[in-house]
């Protein structure tokens, strides 16, 4: 009776530790899990700025400030005012 007594109290210990062991892993996995949620959000919100300029890259108003900005064309009969150096 007392060897039984025994074998029950270890096994109970044994599984109290494991379940221990559970919940810190399980607690983890849930830190885990928000860090990677987080992450998903951050990579959509940058998805929609990469379309967004996707689109704006192609649109007549952009074509017409890189060819301002970058290559100084202008419209016939338009006046540039540069700064002086």
């Amino acid at each position: 009776m007392f060897l039984t007594g025994i074998v029950v109290l270890m096994l109970v210990v044994v599984v109290a530790v494991r379940s221990n062991d559970l919940k810190q892993k399980q607690a983890l996995y849930a830190e885990k899990e928000a860090a990677l949620e987080q992450q998903i959000e951050e990579e959509k919100a940058r998805t929609e700025e990469i379309e967004e300029y996707r689109k704006y890259t192609q649109t007549k108003k952009y074509v017409e400030e890189v060819a301002k900005d970058k290559l100084g064309l202008v419209y016939d009969g338009e006046i540039i005012f540069k700064e002086d150096d």
